[in-house]
């Protein structure tokens, strides 16, 4: 039997229910990877993914395609519609069977069960595996049988019902899984995957130079991550100046490695003695990217709609121009704009750092969270629907198990409780760099003296803050008492 196996946001070897699947079932076995570009570029769609996105694909897929070479194996690329593609290789083949992993945002898992339907009426067999997340969505429930929009009590009855088993190794191929001749496919040069953002900025080079995006990649980052940052994370993973957090999430959102691998590793290391410290909190974050998932599934509107529908009515103020003073990292508050120019520069963004810049654009400038959210999509390597989602309604209050929003994060006190000696600021906004760690994160506060020996002139050099917190932090309380 000629099995295709369907790659997407699982571009790995190890730990790949369908290619494993696919490599002890069938005689020939033929990995694909399809780009629709009408659906993934879809405006009208929420998941239509966004330009970082891109630009890691375009190093990914040759990287994968190396892998699949040392095993004997080839990765094969053609463009156009998803269904359409794969019919033609299916009669190209002479195929009898197409399997893939599942995937879990609306519109994707709405049109992979189209594919799968189609292709089944077509008298091809279609097999699909979970390989994305730890659990399927809809599998927990409340003791009345419905979702959870609160974390803790889901955290509870995962811990209790989820039965993380071990990883599936890499299978093994070799030439005998291999057709007698190939079939054609497209150069990945000429799909212009070196894609400019929103804003007209070529960053792709920069996103290149910070990331590796490999399945080896992914593991050696895990590695590290385990062996030197894992003991101290319960702290050190709210503080942008230093390396405490895994750094995995783009790997994650791509599938080099999975949650499975993930946390069976940690639990080894548990299980070791190795690691103790850190690694409840740790497994919590993977779990929390769970509840995302299960909290998108079951309110699949929430990427552009608030979960708390009380927030529908919100007043949100249209400010164009404050946006994009937001979007460049120029709004005068030196945390918030480090944040967003290491977003435009690399594609990411420190989680502290990125519930900082969100609140002060749905609290002190009263922008709505869709805007921010819309932002981070075109811009983020681990733009991930659900993550994403969560992340923007839990700062404006309106999600799951969402922070009140009357709790505004005040941008200098959390610069000065997080990047307490300014290096995280200094490094993405070098014009503070000779500014001392007790002015960094208040610069309009610095003796006129202290700015002049910087080489800072406020208003030329650095902006002055675009509002003040204070006097915006009153505007916001007043503006959720219009819907309470």
């Amino acid at each position: 039997m000629t099995t295709i196996v369907w790659f997407h946001s699982d571009l790995r070897l190890a730990d790949n229910p369908a290619l494993n699947y696919a490599v002890e079932s069938s005689d020939t076995v033929i990995p694909v990877f399809l780009w629709d570009v009408n659906a993934e570029r879809d405006a009208s769609q929420r998941d239509a993914v966004g330009a970082a996105h891109l630009v890691w694909l375009r190093h990914a897929l040759p990287a994968l395609s190396a892998s699949l070479r040392n095993h004997g194996s080839h990765l094969i690329l053609r463009r156009g519609d998803t269904l359409d593609q794969l019919n033609h290789l299916v009669e190209e083949l002479g195929a009898e069977s197409v399997v893939w992993n599942q995937r879990h945002t609306p519109s994707m898992a709405a049109r992979d069960l189209d594919i799968a339907e189609a292709l089944r009426g077509d008298g091809v067999q279609v097999s699909t595996f979970s390989g994305q997340l730890l659990h399927e969505p809809e599998a927990i429930q409340t003791g009345s049988g419905g979702p959870y929009r609160v974390y803790t009590p889901f955290w509870k009855k995962f811990s209790n019902q989820v039965h993380v088993g071990a990883p599936i190794d890499c299978p093994r191929m070799g030439p005998s899984k291999a057709p007698d001749t190939w079939p054609d496919s497209d150069d990945i040069a000429d799909w212009s995957f070196d894609a400019t953002a929103q804003d007209g900025v070529d960053w792709s080079k920069d996103i290149r130079g910070t990331w590796t995006p490999t399945e080896d990649a992914a593991h050696d980052l895990l590695d590290a991550f385990l062996e030197t940052g894992a003991t101290g994370y319960a702290d050190d993973r709210n503080r942008p100046d230093m390396q405490g957090t895994s750094r995995l999430s783009p790997y994650l959102h791509f599938g080099h490695i999975s949650p499975r691998q993930v946390w069976d590793r940690v639990e080894s290391w548990v299980q070791n003695g190795v690691m103790r410290d850190g690694a409840d909190v740790f497994l919590k974050e993977i779990a929390w990217r769970e509840f995302s998932y299960h909290v998108l599934h079951h309110y699949p509107d929430t990427p552009i709609e608030p979960l708390k529908e009380k927030y529908a009515p919100f007043p949100w103020v249209d400010n164009e121009s404050g946006l994009r003073r937001w979007q460049r990292g120029l709004t005068g508050y030196p945390i918030v704009d480090a944040g967003m120019r290491q977003l435009r520069a690399t594609g990411w963004m420190h989680n502290r750092v990125r519930m900082i810049v969100a609140s002060f654009l749905t609290k002190d400038l009263l922008i709505s969270w869709q805007e921010g959210a819309a932002w981070f999509w075109e811009h983020l390597v681990d733009a991930d629907l659900a993550n994403n989602t969560m992340g923007w309604q839990w700062a404006a209050g309106c999600g799951a198990d969402a922070q009140p929003f009357f709790r505004i994060f005040n941008p200098v006190s959390q610069g000065t409780r997080y990047d307490p000696d300014g290096h995280y600021v200094k490094r993405w906004v070098p014009e503070l760099a000779d500014v001392p760690t007790k002015h960094v994160h208040a610069p309009w506060d610095a003796p006129a003296s202290v700015l002049r020996t910087a080489n800072v002139q406020l208003g030329a050099d650095y902006p002055r803050p675009m509002v003040d917190h204070k006097a915006a932090r009153q505007r916001a309380l007043e503006a959720l008492d219009t819907i309470k």
